[in-house]
């Protein structure tokens, strides 16, 4: 059980357990009594001194260190029992071809962006900043099976009627995207990005990509190039999305990653949102950059 000790103790005394074991357990104050405290902060309880500590300390804690945090248990007031559980190093993978790396089969199907509360949130404020003119163009780059249509319909029901056009290399994700979104107002094309010169898209008023200017192969700085200067229409705005996660035997963690980094490394990162954001602006956009778990680059005429 702790009651006062540092954070420093507690990091420690979970680290020594899971060195020979999978799980570790303790007792630590309830977080209901120290509701307004800020972490750290003492409080005296029936002539017992804790420290309080909100559950967003003991998430930020299990993600940082690798953990599963499990349903926290009621024992005696004014003690919950914490439970921590080691995740597994990866998930498991199958060979599929390059372009199926993201397709039905994937990984990746397993999550879905619509259910991160940060992404909802931050896309909704993004999407609120452009300004759409009547009979909207739509482009996503990157579509997979059309979570970002999904929410955009969602979030601005008149934007239903707008002309989208859904870009993606895999045709098994487009397969559900097209049975997702009929329509001949919806348009799913199968394509790598450095073909889009080949397809005459035109310019659209508003260019969606997330998650997908990051993509091995793929020339993050021209694909920008080409989306400013070939598919931009003079008032349309860019929402660009760049992951800063990864998902881990089913838990999304913060951060990019790099080999050998154990805690996450944001240095690429931040370089490619500086190039995006300054390109942008050279090409008189204003630019916000929002975001947590996915980096949202929202660009919108000045």
């Amino acid at each position: 059980m702790f009651r006062d000790e540092p954070l420093l103790e507690i990091i420690v005394f979970v680290e020594r357990e899971l060195a020979a074991a999978t799980t570790v357990t303790f007792r630590a104050l309830d977080p209901e009594h120290g509701r307004g405290c800020h972490a750290g902060e003492r409080v005296e309880l029936a002539g017992t001194t804790y420290v309080h500590r909100a559950f967003r300390v003991w998430v930020d804690l299990a993600e940082r260190l690798g953990l599963r945090l499990l349903t926290p248990r009621a024992v005696e007031s004014p003690l919950v029992e914490l439970r921590f559980e080691r995740l597994a190093t990866q998930d498991a993978s199958s060979a599929v071809a390059a372009t199926e790396k993201y397709g039905v089969g994937s990984n990746f199907a397993r999550s879905t962006k619509l259910e991160d509360p940060g992404f909802v949130l931050d896309f909704a404020e993004a999407l609120a900043r452009v300004r759409f003119p009547p009979a909207p163009k739509i482009l996503d780059l990157g579509v997979n099976t059309g979570d970002e249509l999904a929410l955009v319909h969602a979030l601005a029901p008149a934007l239903r009627e707008a002309t989208f056009v859904g870009v993606d290399h895999s045709a098994s994700a487009l397969a559900v995207a097209r049975a997702r979104f009929p329509g001949d107002q919806v348009r799913f094309l199968e394509a790598d990005l450095d073909q889009l010169a080949a397809h005459a898209l035109g310019t659209f008023d508003l260019v969606i990509s997330i998650a997908t200017f990051q993509s091995p192969g793929v020339d993050d700085r021209e694909l920008l190039r080409r989306v400013v200067q070939d598919h931009l229409a003079p008032t349309g705005a860019v929402i660009l999305g760049m992951p800063n996660c990864r998902y881990r035997d089913g838990e999304l963690e913060y951060g990019a990653r790099m080999r050998n980094f154990r805690q996450p490394e944001l240095g690429l990162l931040v370089k490619d949102v500086a190039f995006y954001r300054k390109y942008l602006q050279q090409h008189h956009r204003q630019v916000f950059v929002t975001g947590k778990h996915y980096l949202l680059v929202t660009g919108v005429a000045e």
